[in-house]
Parts: structure tokens; C-alpha cells; sequence
């Protein structure tokens, strides 16, 4: 009789932040206008509606994603990049570095 070998179960590499209720609110409120922008695109393509108008309202979801991104970032660094360098974790400007690179391509 064989036994069969199962593998040590995975740990979860994923890292989590607990959001205080008004971040998460602010950050959830943002994401929701965005997703209702781009419903709103993709009905104007249904509708066949001008080329211009839709790159217009496209261009007003790639400022809300950036504002998204602003405000996601800056909350990053007051609180986890400052909570990591306070407690040795140095690694974190690095990471905070490549994440800045990424985000301006």
C-alpha cells in the first residue's frame, strides 16, 4: 500500500492592512463612482456615441483612477512605510521607491 505525501499547506504570502472605517469608506465611495464611469463608457460604445465624447469621459476615469491612486498611496505612507521604518523594516523604501516607478510609467 502507498501513502500518499501531502504537501505542507501553503502560507499565505499576502500582506493586509486593517483600514480605519472612514479610509475604507472614502477609498470604497471612490471606487464606486469609477466603476459607475466606466458602466457609463461602455453604454456610449453601445450607443455608438461619438469617438470624442467617449475619450472625454475616459480621460475623467484615468483623473479619478489617479486621485484613487494619490490618495491610496499617501495613506501607504503614514502608515504602513512609517510603521515598518519605525520598527527596522527598511526594505519598505524600496519597495516604496518601485512602487512610485510603477505608478508614474
Amino acid at each position: 500500500m502507498e501513502h500518499e505525501i501531502t504537501p505542507p499547506a501553503e502560507e499565505c504570502l499576502c500582506r493586509h492592512k486593517h483600514r480605519q472605517q472612514a479610509e475604507y469608506d472614502a477609498l470604497i465611495r471612490r471606487l464606486n463612482r469609477i466603476e459607475g464611469q466606466v458602466r457609463g463608457v461602455r453604454g456610449m460604445v453601445e450607443k455608438d456615441a461619438y469617438c470624442v465624447d467617449i475619450l472625454t469621459q475616459v480621460s475623467a476615469i484615468q483623473s479619478a483612477l489617479n486621485a484613487f491612486s494619490r490618495e491610496l498611496l499617501s495613506s501607504h505612507i503614514h502608515t504602513c512605510v512609517v510603521q515598518d521604518i519605525q520598527s527596522g523594516k527598511l526594505e519598505v523604501v524600496d519597495e516604496l521607491v518601485t512602487t512610485i516607478q510603477r505608478m508614474m510609467r
